[in-house]
């Protein structure tokens, strides 16, 4: 499982202050002057007048924060599809929140495992992943406070290794949804329809994939 940022159809011009709805017109109402020189810009303090539901964030460090719309995909590691998909706001703990959702199942017959970048490695998400019968097997943040919050007990196996390997193919999809599915900038506005796309760009990537898979064994050697 990974997340992506998904740039929202706004620009930084549609940045103002919270508070400023009667605020007289700008001269050039085409493009008015946006000056946050000197501000420290957060959600808490501008608001997008274009999308209000887009927020600032990023991906890394050193990145310049956009405004957007986080994107979640849970992959299955055996032939690459994307079997959920969530859209979210972009907050600090929106990502650990989504992969929850998504590995949140009422009766799950055995358990799995699941791979996902250091991000993940917190004790509250390894926690909540076990209660749901998951084992996660996540690339460990030796760096964070207090360590990693899994330990030899789960790294000693083979298939951790494995998980770790294969997880990566999740940046195929998002390469793909940013690329030929348009996804790296919508068109649309407000959370709902964003969802929407994103959900239907997905859907896509999947028939195409299962389309490939599909030919590839009928033309396969018997």
């Amino acid at each position: 499982m990974d997340g992506t940022l998904i740039e929202a159809w706004a620009g930084q011009k549609s940045f103002k202050r919270k508070g400023e709805a009667g605020s007289p017109p700008p001269a050039d109402r085409g493009h008015p002057p946006v000056d946050f020189r000197g501000e420290k810009r957060s959600n808490e303090t501008p608001q997008s007048t274009t999308d209000p539901e887009a927020r600032l964030g990023k991906k890394t460090r050193g990145q310049e924060a956009k405004l957007g719309y986080l994107g979640h995909l849970l992959m299955e590691n055996r032939h690459g599809l994307a079997v959920g998909v969530r859209l979210s706001l972009a907050t600090g703990t929106a990502e650990p929140q989504a992969a929850l959702e998504m590995l949140t199942q009422p009766q799950r017959p055995r358990r799995i495992t699941v791979a996902a970048d250091k991000k993940y490695d917190t004790h509250d998400f390894v926690a909540q992943a076990r209660a749901r019968h998951v084992t996660p097997q996540l690339a460990q943040n030796t760096e964070r406070r207090g360590g990693s919050a899994i330990d030899g007990r789960t790294t000693r196996h083979p298939g951790y290794a494995t998980s770790q390997r294969i997880r990566q193919r999740v940046e195929e999809i998002f390469g793909w949804l940013k690329t030929v599915g348009l996804r790296r900038k919508v068109r649309h506005r407000g959370r709902e329809r964003v969802a929407w796309m994103l959900t239907w760009a997905v859907a896509v990537y999947d028939l195409g994939r299962i389309c490939n898979l599909a030919k590839a064994r009928a033309e396969a050697p018997a």
